[in-house]
């Protein structure tokens, strides 16, 4: 995995987490469960997946993030492109992205990207980014271009975007939701009571106010929400941040386990045995998200072509009562 490349000796590229280098290891971690375990990646399909990430020089959050489920989306040809290099300018305690000043936008990167989707033949494709803080725009017109491109190369894909919080940056929401993605995902990722140790760059109801704008400004577009859990929060925090979620109209929501990628990233706390997630998937549904997942193993962008269409059968069935009226 990416996380690897920190141990190379003598490589000419700056420590992965430079703010993190000098920081005491966290005390060890539980010993994971049975439950957690994932099959090592290296089917035919899989090294056919990365030959084209590698053939046009992409960027991939299934490996800068350290994935447990790039073998199993690998093998069916499904990746998340990381769009913006793969430096970040914000330094979140749990994220294994690496942090540092990030270098110049690739111009070409949407058309990449695009025929990437294409030659993948992908139906739905998830686009993320790292945090560019140092644009003016956060790389809103950048998300733009490269939705604009994917529709070009391959019209029948619905295109699914992960972004950044865009914080005090005017106009730029704006920028993207006018590009109209099929599904627009932001991750509050934690609750709010851990956002200074868990990601310190980040505001949360600035984060739940974005996802209700998207609403405002197009109804149309899916909204998609995710968070960790395992970093000591508590239940009823992650019931009420539910609530805080539906309060922002918000469609889908994504529960898995953090997992720590190295001793100086923040500390799991616990595993979340597979029980207490069907609980929380029953209680978000019952609260009134359109669909949830909530396993040990969900991500973001885990099963995420199978979620578009059981979102969009979950908006019809629930429009259907209403039109027959």
């Amino acid at each position: 995995m990416a996380v690897v490349l920190d141990l190379i000796k003598n490589d000419p590229r700056p420590p992965r987490h430079p703010e993190k280098a000098h920081r005491p290891d966290q005390a060890a971690q539980p010993k994971k469960p049975d439950w957690i375990r994932v099959k090592a990646p290296g089917s035919k399909a899989w090294t056919e997946t990365q030959k084209i990430v590698r053939e046009h020089g992409l960027v991939t959050v299934c490996e800068e993030a350290g994935c447990p489920n790039i073998g199993e989306c690998w093998e069916k040809r499904h990746a998340t492109f990381m769009i913006m290099g793969d430096t970040c300018t914000r330094a979140c305690a749990f994220c294994n992205v690496r942090t540092g000043l990030p270098d110049a936008l690739d111009t070409g990167e949407p058309e990449k990207i695009a025929d990437s989707v294409a030659k993948l033949g992908l139906h739905h494709v998830v686009i993320t980014s790292v945090d560019r803080d140092d644009l003016a725009d956060g790389g809103a017109m950048h998300f733009a271009r490269t939705i604009a491109a994917i529709r070009r190369a391959s019209p029948g894909t619905t295109v699914e975007i992960l972004t950044p919080d865009f914080l005090r940056k005017d106009g730029a929401l704006e920028i993207v939701v006018e590009a109209r993605p099929d599904v627009f995902n932001h991750n509050l990722e934690t609750v709010p009571s851990k956002y200074l140790t868990v990601r310190p760059g980040a505001r949360y109801f600035h984060s739940v106010r974005l996802l209700q704008r998207v609403k405002e400004l197009d109804p149309s577009i899916f909204t998609k929400s995710g968070i960790m859990v395992g970093l000591g929060e508590e239940r009823n925090e992650v019931l009420q941040l539910m609530d805080d979620l539906r309060s922002a109209d918000v469609d889908f929501l994504t529960i898995g386990q953090y997992l720590q990628p190295s001793k100086k990233h923040h500390a799991v706390m616990r595993f979340v045995p597979p029980d207490e997630f069907k609980g929380y998937e029953t209680t978000a549904y019952a609260k009134g998200f359109l669909l949830v997942s909530a396993t040990p193993l969900t991500r973001s962008s885990h099963h995420a072509g199978e979620d578009f269409a059981k979102l969009q059968a979950a908006r019809n069935a629930k429009l259907s009562p209403v039109l027959s009226a």
